[in-house]
């Protein structure tokens, strides 16, 4: 029995703007992490040697804020992701499943 029956004269819908995001999500969320991490490090880097607690404070908010960041856009992009791969999937070939009549019904 051929489970996956596909639907005779169905045509498949053109790809569009998904698959142009699609192959575009590595450098995304590469670019995405990279430059906040980036600028946490610098800031980190180049903070003077004698701050006081307050500027050391402030310091870190800004590290932590930039973490932050970083995983919200990954959240983001995994939503992109997902989101790309349901239209992917329902512009692809129409399948006819088996008929199954419901129990109770005359024929």
């Amino acid at each position: 029995m051929n489970w996956l029956n596909r639907l005779p004269g169905f045509e498949r819908s053109l790809p569009g703007r998904e698959w142009w995001l699609w192959k575009r999500l590595p450098a995304i969320i590469g670019w995405g992490t990279f430059l906040p991490l980036a600028v946490a490090f610098l800031f980190w880097w180049f903070a003077p040697a004698g701050s006081s607690a307050a500027d050391e404070r402030a310091l870190w908010l800004l590290i932590y804020q930039l973490l932050g960041l970083v995983l919200l856009h990954w959240t983001l992009v995994l939503t992109a992701a997902i989101a790309c791969a349901i239209v992917m999937l329902m512009k692809g070939p129409a399948f006819v499943a088996d008929s199954y009549p419901p129990p109770g019904r005359e024929t």
